[in-house]
């Protein structure tokens, strides 16, 4: 085995089944930054380990060190996705930081359903989507402020860098404790029971359109957006990269358009002074020179 991968001092418990060196979390942390632009500290070595030993135990490697060459070896690309799934695994819920959707719902909506009346499009963007949850949830709220919206041409764009988590939105289908979480009322209207889990209905399925994107690459958009919501996703970024998201961010964002992010997160960069802050992590898009 390679002693440039297991020869560096480790910081670990003596308990563990592997150990992971300094050196293999420094490159593990470096490919993730690379392909993922999620910046691993020190602080987050024990996710990493807990994540990724279960990759060595169901491949069957030795050690740190032989899953790090597997990765960048020329057959391990498949696996390198593994990696970065399970790395960016994040939290969510259905109507998370449910104030941005009272305000998508009662202050945007409305709006935005007097556009489609008129024959124009309007586009939405969950980036960074996860399991779904989050742009099914968008396509609820949609619904429930403008129940004929499926009519008209709006679409919700969801995508996320992760395959796993968008073969899982693909799906909508999601355990009962996921699904208690969303008001009653809106989980029996757009929501099927099936066994022990609630499926989502094919009203908000005609609405999204998943997508395999990875914020650190181009994006290929034909239209700008009304809306986008990138909730929790930017934090693990570093702020030099955070601020050069957000500035594209407005390069496809509509004047008038809206940006949700996640309640940790801020607006950073030369974005500042074409977001104006509305609420709590919700931002209106007004560039500079005014809205046309």
């Amino acid at each position: 085995m390679s002693t440039a991968l297991n020869g560096a001092v480790a910081k670990q418990d003596p308990g563990r089944e592997y150990v992971l060196t300094d050196k293999q979390f420094s490159l593990i942390a470096t490919l993730v930054r690379s392909e993922a632009g999620i910046n691993l500290t020190e602080a987050k070595r024990d996710l990493v380990y807990s994540r990724l030993v279960k990759r060595l135990r169901r491949l069957q490697v030795p050690d740190f060190g032989a899953y790090i060459e597997y990765v960048g070896s020329a057959s391990g690309n498949e696996e390198r996705r593994e990696l970065i799934s399970a790395i960016t695994t994040n939290v969510t819920n259905f109507f998370r930081e449910p104030h941005h959707f009272e305000h998508l719902g009662g202050a945007v909506m409305p709006v935005l359903a007097e556009r489609l009346k008129r024959g124009e499009s309007v586009r939405m963007w969950s980036a960074g989507c996860s399991d779904g949850r989050e742009p099914y949830t968008i396509a609820c709220t949609v619904l429930q402020a403008f129940p004929e919206a499926a009519r008209y041409n709006l679409k919700i764009l969801a995508s996320d860098l992760d395959h796993n988590s968008l073969e899982k939105a693909k799906e909508g289908r999601y355990s009962a404790e996921m699904v208690s979480r969303m008001p009653p009322a809106i989980r029996d209207r757009y929501f099927k029971r099936v066994g022990d889990s609630g499926e989502a209905s094919q009203q908000l399925r005609d609405l999204i359109a998943f997508r395999f994107l990875n914020l650190l690459n181009d994006w290929p958009f034909k239209q700008k957006f009304d809306v986008i919501f990138c909730r929790n996703v930017l934090i693990y970024f570093e702020q030099d990269l955070q601020a050069q998201i957000f500035s594209r961010f407005c390069s496809v964002l509509k004047p008038g358009g809206h940006l949700y992010i996640g309640h940790s997160e801020r607006v950073s960069g030369p974005a500042m002074k074409d977001l104006r802050q509305i609420g709590i992590t919700s931002y209106r898009h007004e560039p500079t020179g005014g809205i046309k």
